[in-house]
């Protein structure tokens, strides 16, 4: 009784694996839970035609077209793929938010937030920390049609 959960995820490894994967930075905030400082990231300022996926395990997280300038130091999404990310209530420093992190593997991305006013299609922003995003540049609907295919022999099988 009052044993927690504990969630076994598709894409895990052991501690030791992970910083071997992952560069010092990457380790800190993926696996950690910490934040890269504002305005340093490299894609806060991207805005070109592409996939975000995980940079711990590679999992796609989010297209392109659900980016949009918030002014707020990291990269911001109003939306995330279906079944990309988990929600989770964040305490830390004396707050209350909702922390977002990968499906696949676990990884700590940043937080959302809702209500802020941005004019989006969810009112939410998705604060994502640059050092968990790899970016790969592309048309948004090439990789749609190519998940579909994917998924199409993976259901052959």
């Amino acid at each position: 009784m009052g044993e927690k959960a504990v969630r076994v995820y598709a894409k895990g490894k052991s501690e030791p694996e992970w910083r071997a994967h992952l560069n010092p930075e990457q380790f800190r905030i993926l696996r950690q839970k910490g934040t890269e400082m504002a305005g340093t990231g490299e894609y806060d300022r991207n805005y070109e035609e592409g996939i975000y996926t995980c940079a711990g395990c590679d999992t796609p997280l989010y297209k392109s077209a659900t980016k949009f300038k918030s002014g707020c130091g990291w990269p911001a999404f109003f939306d995330a793929l279906p079944g990309a990310i988990d929600r989770h209530v964040d305490r830390s420093f004396g707050m209350k938010r909702i922390e977002i992190t990968c499906t696949a593997c676990g990884g700590h991305l940043g937080h959302v937030f809702e209500g802020e006013g941005y004019n989006t299609p969810t009112d939410e922003r998705h604060c994502v920390n640059s050092v968990s995003l790899k970016f790969t540049p592309g048309d948004d609907k090439k990789f749609e049609a190519q998940k579909g295919a994917t998924e199409g022999q993976a259901e052959k099988l």
